[in-house]
Order: C-alpha cells, then structure tokens, then sequence
C-alpha cells in the first residue's frame, strides 16, 4: 500500500478481472505478473494502451544506466510517500547494484551518505524537481559535465514520469500484491517472447 494510505481503506477501484483482460494486458501480465498497477489502470484501456509503451520505455530502452534510474525512481518514491512505487523498484534497484545501505540513505538527506558525484547529481535533480519544479542552473551544469542531450532529457522525463505513476497509485489507493522479490525479474527466453507480443501489440 502506499505510505499515506492506511491499511484499512480500499482500492478506489478493484483490479480489473482477469476474464475481462484484452491481449495486451495478457501480454503484460504474462511477463511481470498481475501487478495491481497494470491491472487498476487497464480499466482505462486507450490510456493503458498509450501509456504502458512510454512506461517500458523509460524503464527497459531508456538511455541511462540502470542505477541512474532506480536511484531517480527512488527517491522520487520516497518524496511522493508512495510505497508501492518504492516496493516494486527495491528489488530492480538491488539488480541494477545498489546495495540495502545506499537504499536506505534515499530516504534520508544526501548528506548524511557518502555518495558519489555522479550519484548526487541525480538525487540533486530529483530533489530539485519536486522542492521547484524545475532544476538549477548549478545542477544543470554539472549534469552536463556527465550527460549527453538525450540523457539529460530523459532524466528529467522520467523523474517527471514517476511522480505521476505515484499519484494515480496514492490517489488510486493501489495495494501491494504482497511481499515484494529482492531482485528485479530473470530474463527469460518466455519473457523476451512476451516482451516482443507487447511490443507487436503497441503497434496496433
């Protein structure tokens, strides 16, 4: 459930079933599992449709590293208040090399950890974003040092993006499925096959 969320109040809405599910639903499903996310959202099925495609590809074909993101992701969960959020990326952050100390030190201030430059610069980004809107001349330009156009794009693209996925699951009231794996999903030969069915279906 999400931080501000007590135990005991509802989902706005019930996951959808599973026998109303379309193809592309199936497809998701098929490779992350029933994910209450996908399955709440998909009651919007033009939105779910527009939005999973730029989802995934922030997430899976994006241009920055794997602990870049989760860190971005991260600390934009714990600004939001939103566990779900921060639940569901643990375990891809722990893939991507983080270790349990350093998650723990996104809930705190940056200070109190020993990042690195390059690691603060984006939890500075994060900070600034959600405490401004916008981010600092200093801050920009010290990202600049390190990132290309695309990345810099792209960074603020996807902090922006997962302070709206954390405001549909807090306002949406979406609970966790249950305990969470520490590390994000195997590849497998079936999930690149489904990854290639959503894929096929995005297109129609």
């Amino acid at each position: 459930m999400c931080a501000d969320t007590p135990g005991n109040r509802v989902p706005r809405f019930d996951p959808l079933p599973e026998r109303e599910w379309d193809d592309l639903l199936k497809a998701v499903a098929a490779s992350t599992g029933p994910l209450n996310i996908f399955t709440t959202l998909a009651r919007h099925p033009a939105l779910f449709h527009s939005w999973i495609g730029f989802g995934s590809m922030l997430l899976m074909k994006g241009t920055l590293s794997a602990r870049d993101r989760e860190l971005a992701i991260l600390r934009t969960a714990h600004h939001r208040s939103c566990a779900y959020e921060w639940d569901h990326h643990r375990g891809l952050a722990l893939a991507a090399g983080l270790t349990e100390s350093e998650i723990a030190a996104l809930r705190l201030d940056p200070d109190a950890h020993g990042w690195s430059d390059d690691d603060l610069m984006v939890l500075t980004t994060a900070d600034e974003l959600h405490a401004r809107g916008t981010v600092s001349d200093a801050t920009w330009t010290e990202l600049s040092t390190r990132f290309g156009e695309r990345e810099l794009i792209e960074l603020v693209i996807l902090i922006g993006h997962y302070h709206m996925v954390a405001f549909a699951l807090n306002a949406l009231r979406v609970q966790n499925e249950g305990p969470v794996p520490d590390e994000g999903h195997a590849e497998t030969e079936e999930s690149a096959r489904n990854e290639q069915r959503v894929q096929k279906l995005e297109e129609h």
